[in-house]
């Protein structure tokens, strides 16, 4: 890239370190020696090159990590219209000077990075100029607000979901300033707001470690609300992370906390997560008692929905019990009520639900049913996650049946989808149904090494199976075990643990393209 300065100054350009994966700036004025420059004189010389106003806004830029939009900049670093230039023509300069770099579009708008080297530099002159708290502070209220304000629409429109990693950089580095402040109302608020992202995107250590920062802050005793949403959203990384006894003690300390701010809905939440805690590490009967004191609660709040979305909860419990005819009449209450509230996603699950009730009593026909059902639903709402989940289903049902080569088929559909939403659980979750196909047709090396990358990729997130199902798992695969002498079943289980996602998802991709398998 090169740039180039007004006056008496010549070509700056830019010369890759390609050890450092960054970039540095050299170059001289005409009546320099014809030597290359060192890196920090280079700067100071293109640093004084700036006017003062120029400069004011070269070193405000530093708090951005990993990009800014132009409106970022307008609102960070000329928060109180003190910069003494226009911003846009500001960024045109730092363009100009090889300053910062303009990148293509991205989330529909320009995008401008300052170069790790570059930034570093402008830090030094932050600090120095005693600007670094509030220009801090303000990159941390922008941040806010955007998090806030996307929020709500992430679950909904997988676009937000995109937006929300563009700026993933630039949210830890508020919620850092934020934590290291000791500021516990924007910090927990930013959290709570980037809560959702850390679930979609499976960011689970990440969130689980914010949140624990938080919620030790002096001050999060002052906002007992707002804590107890943070208790329950930690409490959902730890259980995902199959710490089952962190998840159920922050869960009963977030009901403890509603409880005494009458909080009653915060009540009914923590309830029916203390339900899913319970289910999850194999306390069925706890699990089954929690749900129906949710169900109640909800009931007596009248909130219809949430109490539909809990009795789907019970159902799968009781289903799990084996205690098939009363799980059939839940899930057919539960159907019966979002049908009413017309609350589709929820009719789009509980037939998904019922689709497995069907499965697991061989009523394959009208299982089959239910998951077109269900897949149809999704389609319709464009809920990736469900569709891809609903075609896994389906596969599942034919691999019951004894139809593998049209099972593995769907799957492999299922984890291109997965693959393009990013949904590492999904994947995991595919590649061993995989493998138990694979097993079950005599291919015991190619199961255990799929059954292998799957159980390195939930490592890899911090996801592990619940006890039940790595139980489940574990015996479907006995027969691949059995097939191989434990040597060659030990390697290949390592070389699958060894593959990348990419090398797994290949493998499996490969097979299902093998003449006869199409």
């Amino acid at each position: 890239m090169l740039g180039f300065y007004s006056g008496n100054c010549r070509v700056a350009l830019f010369v890759e370190l390609r050890f450092y994966n960054i970039v540095v700036l050299t170059g001289g004025a005409r009546d320099l020696p014809a030597r290359q420059q060192t890196l920090r004189g280079t700067l100071d010389w293109s640093y004084r090159l700036l006017n003062a106003s120029e400069q004011t806004l070269f070193r405000r830029l530093s708090v951005f990590a990993a990009g800014c939009t132009l409106e970022a900049v307008e609102a960070v670093c000329d928060t109180k219209a003190d910069l003494g230039l226009d911003v846009l023509d500001g960024m045109a300069s730092m363009v100009d000077k090889s300053l910062v770099q303009q990148l293509g579009e991205a989330g529909g708008e320009t995008r401008f990075l300052m170069l790790s080297t570059i930034r570093e530099y402008a830090r030094e002159h932050l600090l120095e100029s005693g600007e670094n708290t509030a220009t801090r502070r303000a990159h941390a209220a922008y941040y806010l607000v955007l998090a806030e304000d996307w929020g709500p629409d992430l679950t909904a429109h997988p676009e937000t979901v995109e937006r929300f990693y563009i700026e993933h950089h630039n949210f830890r580095e508020a919620l850092e300033f934020l934590i290291r402040e000791g500021d516990a109302d924007w910090g927990m608020r930013l959290g709570a707001a980037l809560f959702h992202f850390w679930e979609v995107r499976e960011h689970f250590a990440e969130g689980r470690a914010f949140l624990d920062r938080l919620l030790r802050l002096p001050a999060a005793m002052a906002q007992p609300k707002l804590r107890a949403r943070l208790l329950f959203y930690h409490a959902v990384f730890a259980s995902a992370q199959g710490d089952f006894t962190s998840g159920q003690t922050l869960q009963q300390e977030s009901m403890e906390v509603c409880r005494r701010i009458g909080d009653y809905r915060g009540v009914a939440v923590a309830l029916n997560a203390l339900g899913i805690t319970a289910r999850d590490r194999g306390d069925l009967a706890t699990a089954i008692s929690l749900f129906e004191q949710c169900v109640t609660t909800w009931k007596e709040l009248g909130n219809s929905i949430d109490a539909a979305r809990t009795l789907s909860n019970l159902a799968n419990v009781v289903r799990l019990q084996g205690d098939y005819a009363r799980a059939s009449e839940l899930y057919r209450e539960c159907l019966a009520m979002f049908r009413e509230a017309g609350d589709s996603t929820g009719i789009a699950w509980t037939l998904n639900y019922q689709g497995d009730l069907l499965r697991e009593t061989s009523d394959f026909a009208a299982a089959r049913s239910c998951y077109e059902q269900s897949l149809s639903a999704f389609k319709q709402l464009a809920e990736g996650w469900g569709v891809a989940s609903a075609i896994c289903d389906l596969a599942r049902l034919s691999a019951a049946q004894g139809d593998y080569q049209y099972a593995e088929r769907l799957y492999v559909q299922s984890m291109k989808m997965f693959q393009d939403l990013g949904h590492k659980r999904g994947i995991a979750r595919v590649l061993e149904c995989l493998a138990v196909a694979a097993a079950a047709q005599s291919r015991p090396e190619q199961s255990l090494r799929l059954a292998g990358a799957a159980a390195a990729l939930r490592q890899r997130i911090g996801s592990p199976l619940i006890p039940a199902e790595e139980s489940d798992l574990e015996k479907k695969l006995e027969e691949a075990r059995h097939m191989v002498t434990n040597t060659a079943g030990l390697e290949a289980w390592s070389r699958g643990w060894e593959m990348s996602t990419e090398a797994a998802l290949e493998e499996a991709l490969g097979y299902s393209a093998l003449p006869g398998r199409s």
